[in-house]
């Protein structure tokens, strides 16, 4: 009878719980108070039965933790966190004996053999009889009709288990707009795809879909891994099932009978669907879910989800439409991807440079308060919260409805106006205020020596009669880092500074130009401000445009790009990178080494050792901080022109933010993010410029010239005094500044790009044009590209201004929004990541194919099995530690490896040698013997290699192939087998065994072997290791894998009785190897047939004495005197047997198995794992 036990709050590990049994009374039992321990708190638990015989065991116990519970339901919430705290009060499930148990609630207990299980928790001594009283309502009276403990725990379990998966669809259900209907369609969706729970449902439509003309009216279902259709019609069903990770283009297409559908392309398909009251939504949402799961699953080396999104099993709609809306707001404002958007308010700012109120959106984030108007390019503000010093609310009135007021460090104030729960903001807004006071502390000089002094703007001047004020803040608290500084002995300026070149123009020429436009910047500063947190216009955007004068250009180049924050926030940050990286050498610092001298060769700056050393230190400092990137071709010449107007720690704070935030993705492995805007170029050009991208029938051949473009922002293809203009547009407006400008190249280039013949021509136009791109207004002497292809012109080329060129792209090509360009970007990382994919299949196919009998076709579609095998555990399964995600990094043929539970799967799927129950043992054995290097993880080469000796070996291939299954490594002293087959009399050796001949006189089996044995070992490769020999335990479950296949086959007896035949001889030649051995020397009979000495080349070396010492011995050498047999001795008796011959030499199809393994690979995987998520116990009746 199980017992009752009520135990008080543990005790320190070393000392043993104190607990009270008593047995099951047959009613309900009082509170019971127990005696605490010493200094202990006295604990108060119920002490409670099951009314029906003490079939229930339960228990209550206190524990020292103070965690809040809830109602039942809400307190099995707890079973979904693993880290959850253990609550005071609990209900225990008590399974006396069990030595196996599995957790349904949140927590579990061992005590001694028993096995508690957790059914409900609780915070008080009340909330717990609540839920004992819910138990006797709903639980203990049904127990009476089981018969034993393991029906009722089955059925606990059971209960409790539905509950918890009842209670988190009710959560997800809860979070969309229709809960009801939503939950119904949330239990279609299971029942008709059977997945196992782990894929989540995120939305479904209504919708139709396109069979050729005839329309399918069904359902779509959007789920975390797979689009699902489901349509029953006239008594036909169907059902489509469509992995994510397999869609190639996702596009809105047009077709006769609809003006708009949405297409889904993958590798062999197009599928239509059309009919949704929302095209726009559904269609957002396929994009989003597709993008996710592809970053997920094929580009781990840099995707970086929110955290709430990294657990694909919590994505919801409503987390989807967030994280879209996050994208924008960091792509929009150029913030840090850990930057998480919390709110979004419609309101009005006060702009004074126009005196009124502008229209537009809050954004308020973990550390910003953004401003973007509704009118594009009107006004945009971006205050950091390090810089805000007050929020505050005004009084509300008929002109200032709702107004607050933020107040920031440079004496400026910004004021909201119509905002929609004000009151919540404002409390958000300080709660967060002083967290970021609290953990980024900001130390400023207060003294009035300028009106606009902000300490988010450090001194960065490269000329002292233009400074922007002394805000030193980082050098009061960190002494020790300047101490550092000092030994280090960083240049204290940009490298422009210390090599100021006289130009080719008359020096008042130059400074006049210089001081006009200096000037205009000082005018906007007065108006619109001078930090960080200035208000951008569209006036500011035409003085970029225009060109930033050298002595304000590295420090505006901090501010637009958000670098000034970075730098503010991590004082001494640089210096600590520099000390840990310098003199480590590797990979890495090699290939810097090797660039130092290519970056910008021409400027004296570079051919200096103060330019080399400072760019070797940038660029090292930042492989240090990011490895995941490292060092990337192209960053060189970039960190090269940031050194030149910028201070080295600026620099490195710039190239931070053009790595990780502006370029993202670009200086990876694959430069993804290159590739991805460059496919984004080619449909802009198609949009844009249609005559040349219908000219260009390939516009992959221009997307590699302007990949440069893109790479190194114009700055290795144009001369250094014009790239850097279009530097200054890239830090104002990102991206974007890119795009238009390469349209802009192009429109002019347009008449004769029409007119090339081909690629190389069309190269030499774009070359020639932009190596003759001047700036006139520069300060500096004319300086060509160092990739200039053309310097020996036959004639004048014209010249083009940067500046007008600049100008027409903002004019021409400037109307593409920042909302527009993610989009694209978004389209079209699907089309390069399944790109990449097809490469690496190409690659790996172009590996294999020669070395196996496969045809290409079956082996295209092995490769697609071995893949979704991989990904179909990526979708369900907790990750293993021997299953690691897909790395691209990784050479082509290990990007994609299975463990040893996936292959055993698609083992069974596709092999030919199918065994019943053996099988699951067998793709053991296999895959121990294809895992070389001992990883626990076998690649695709090696699996298809195996399956094609399976399928298209010669016998002998076959035999060594199964012989090598059953000797270590293969067969290990734990081998997981049931009893053997083999029946005694088959394993007798008592019976002589004689074949006949023709004549009809018979003899012994060994002459008549003696020539076949011999045959074989002369065709035996000599170079090739020779295999161990074979013990009995080992040759017992080779046969027993013989009698597994044969099972089912036309040919079974024969095939029994013939196995039977060659055990029995193969068993005499074992036993007569292990006579001589234990003897020594054998009659001169065995001497005749079984040669002791080295056998001669016309001797048989076959039957040679076994006892002897090989010159090379097995890796596991046998004891003297051991029955053992060898791969020769096996493969000559089998061929005795023309049955055995005929069943290994037969023809065998492996398209039928494909096509089955591809129809059933789904439904088969979802079985094994319903079937593993099943209770220990079963019930037989309810």
């Amino acid at each position: 009878m199980a017992a009752l036990k009520a135990q008080i709050p543990y005790p320190s590990p070393k000392d043993p719980p104190n607990c009270v049994a008593s047995p099951a009374p047959k009613s309900f039992s009082s509170v019971t108070a127990l005696p605490s321990e010493p200094g202990g708190v006295v604990a108060r638990a119920l002490v409670a039965m099951a009314r029906f015989r003490g079939l229930l065991g339960a228990c209550i116990r206190s524990l020292p933790v103070d965690v809040g519970g809830g109602r039942l339901v809400g307190a099995l919430d707890a079973v979904l966190d693993s880290n959850a705290r253990v609550a005071p009060f609990r209900i225990l499930l008590q399974v006396p004996g069990s030595q196996v148990y599995s957790p349904i609630a949140c927590g579990e207990l061992l005590n001694g053999p028993d096995v508690y299980w957790a059914i409900a928790t609780g915070a008080t001594l009340e909330e717990i009889n609540q839920h004992w009283d819910w138990l006797e309502q709903n639980l203990l009276h049904t127990l009476s009709v089981f018969d034993n403990k393991d029906d009722i725990a089955s059925f606990v379990k059971g209960k409790v288990k539905a509950l918890i998966a009842e209670e988190t669809s009710s959560r997800l259900a809860e979070q969309e707009e229709e809960p009801e209907k939503f939950r119904e369609a949330l239990v279609k969706f299971e029942a008709r795809f059977s997945f196992p729970e782990a894929e989540k449902l995120v939305t479904y439509y209504s919708c139709c879909c396109w069979k050729g003309r005839v329309p399918r009216q069904g359902w779509l279902y959007l789920s975390i891994n797979h689009l699902c259709f489901y349509s029953f019609f006239l008594g036909k069903e169907l059902k489509l099932v469509i992995p994510w990770v397999d869609i190639q283009k996702l596009e809105r297409t047009s077709n006769v009978f609809l003006t708009e559908t949405i297409r889904i392309t993958t590798q062999s398909k197009e599928r239509d669907f059309s009919t949704f009251l929302n095209l726009d939504e559904v269609f957002k949402i396929m994009e989003q879910l597709a993008d996710v799961t592809l970053r997920r699953l094929l580009d781990n080396e840099v995707f970086d989800l929110d955290p709430d999104l990294q657990e694909p099993s919590q994505i919801t709609k409503r987390d989807l439409e967030a994280r879209a809306q996050n994208e924008f707001f960091r792509a929009f404002f150029r913030l840090p991807r850990k930057e998480k958007l919390h709110a979004v308010l419609d309101c009005s700012l006060w702009t004074p440079f126009s005196r009124c109120h502008t229209a537009g959106r809050l954004f308020t984030s973990d550390s910003y308060i953004c401003f973007a108007s509704r009118e594009d390019g009107c006004c945009n503000v971006i205050l950091p919260l390090r810089e805000v010093v007050s929020i505050e609310k005004m009084e509300d009135t008929s002109l200032l409805p709702n107004p607050i007021i933020v107040s920031i460090r440079s004496k400026m104030a910004f004021q909201f106006i119509e905002l929609k729960d004000r009151d919540g903001l404002v409390e958000s807004l300080l709660m967060r205020l002083k967290q970021v006071h609290a953990n980024q502390p900001v130390h400023y000089d207060s003294s009035p020596k300028d009106d606009m002094v902000s300490p988010v703007f450090p001194s960065t001047s490269m000329c002292s009669d233009h400074k922007f004020g002394d805000l030193d803040m980082v050098s009061s608290q960190n002494s020790e880092e300047s101490g550092k500084e000092k030994r280090r002995q960083l240049p204290p300026e940009a490298l422009m500074v210390a090599f100021q070149q006289a130009g080719g123009q008359s020096p008042d020429s130059r400074m006049s130009r210089e001081q006009i436009k200096i000037s205009l910047w000082n005018d906007h500063f007065v108006e619109y401000g001078k930090t960080v947190c200035m208000f951008r216009t569209e006036k500011i955007r035409k003085l970029v445009a225009m060109g930033i004068p050298e002595s304000l250009r590295g420090r505006l180049w901090l501010l637009f790009s958000g670098a000034v924050t970075d730098l503010a926030l991590h004082p001494g940050y640089y210096g600590n990178l520099v000390e840990e990286s310098l003199g480590k050498c590797c990979l890495v610092t090699e290939e810097i080494e090797r660039d130092l001298h290519r970056s910008l060769p021409e400027h004296p700056a570079f051919q200096s050792e103060t330019g080399i050393a400072a760019l070797r230190r940038v660029l090292t400092a930042y492989a240090h901080r990011n490895p995941k990137i490292g060092y990337c071709q192209s960053m060189n010449i970039l960190t090269s022109v940031l050194l030149l107007y910028a201070k080295e720690e600026e620099a490195f704070w710039l190239l931070v933010a053009v790595c990780e935030r502006m370029l993202p993705d670009y200086f990876n492995h694959r430069v993804i993010g290159a590739q991805v805007d460059q496919s984004v170029f080619e449909e802009l050009i198609k949009e844009h410029l249609p005559e040349l991208a219908e000219h260009m029938n390939d516009l992959s051949a221009l997307a590699s010239i302007s990949l440069s473009w893109f790479l190194t922002l114009f700055l290795s293809i144009m001369p250094l005094e014009s790239a850097v203009n279009v530097v200054d547009c890239f830090f104002y407006d990102g991206i974007k500044a890119i795009f238009q400008l390469g349209l802009a190249v192009l429109e002019a280039n347009a008449e004769e790009l029409c007119s090339s013949k081909d690629d190389g021509q069309a190269l030499m136009i774009l070359s020639r044009f932009l190596d003759h791109i001047k700036n006139e207004e520069s300060p500096g002497p004319p300086m060509g590209s160092h990739h200039a292809f053309f310097s020996d012109d036959q004639e004048p080329y014209p010249v083009t201004d940067i500046a007008d060129l600049i100008r027409d792209s903002y004019e021409k090509f400037g109307d593409q929004s920042v909302e527009q360009i993610e989009h694209l970007r978004c389209k079209h990382r699907i089309r390069v990541l399944q790109g990449h994919e097809d490469t690496t299949k190409q690659n790996v196919l172009r590996v294999v194919i020669p070395e196996v009998s496969i045809l290409p076709e079956d082996l295209e579609e092995l490769y697609d099995l071995f893949k979704r095998e991989h990904m179909m555990s990526c979708y369900w399964e907790q990750p293993r530690p021997m299953a690691p995600r897909h790395d691209p990094s990784r050479p082509y043929a290990e990007q994609y490896r299975i463990d040893a539970l996936q292959f055993a799967h698609l083992f069974q799927l596709v092999s030919p040698w199918t065994c019943g129950a053996h099988t699951e043992i067998l793709a053991e054995r296999t895959f121990r013997l294809l895992d070389d290097n001992m990883d626990q993880l076998v690649e695709f080469r090696a699996f298809v290699s195996c399956l094609d000796v399976m399928y298209n070996g010669e016998m002998n291939e076959k035999i060594k192939l199964l012989y090598r299954l059953h000797i270590p490594p293969a067969l290990t002293e734990n081998d997981r087998d049931s009893q053997s087959p083999l029946k005694n009399p088959l394993l007798s050796t008592s019976r002589p065994l004689v074949l006949g001949k023709s004549n009809g006189d018979a003899v012994d089996y060994q002459k008549q072997l003696k020539q076949m044995i011999k045959d074989l070992a002369k065709e035996k490769d000599k170079t090739e290791k020779e295999l161990p020999k074979m013990s009995q335990r080992e040759f017992i479950q080779f046969c027993k894998t013989l009698y597994s296949m044969f099972h089912e086959d036309p040919e079974e007896n024969d095939l029994y009785q013939a196995i039977a035949t060659v055990t029995t001889l193969l068993l005499q030649i074992g036993e007569v190897g292990q006579r001589s051995s234990s003897s020594g020397s054998c009659s001169q009979e065995c001497t005749e047939e079984l040669q002791a000495s080295a056998p001669s080349p016309e001797q048989d070396s076959v039957f040679a004495d076994t006892g002897k010492t090989p010159q090379d011995p097995p890796a596991f050498p046998v004891a003297e005197g051991d029955w053992t047999v060898s791969l020769e001795h096996i493969l000559a008796s089998l061929l005795t047997e023309q049955s055995l011959v005929n069943f290994f030499e037969k023809p065998l199809e492996i398209k039928s198995k494909l096509e089955n393994a591809k129809s059933n690979q789904y439904s088969l995987k979802t079985f094994e794992m319903s079937r593993q998520s099943q209770p220990e116990f079963k019930l037989s009746n309810l």
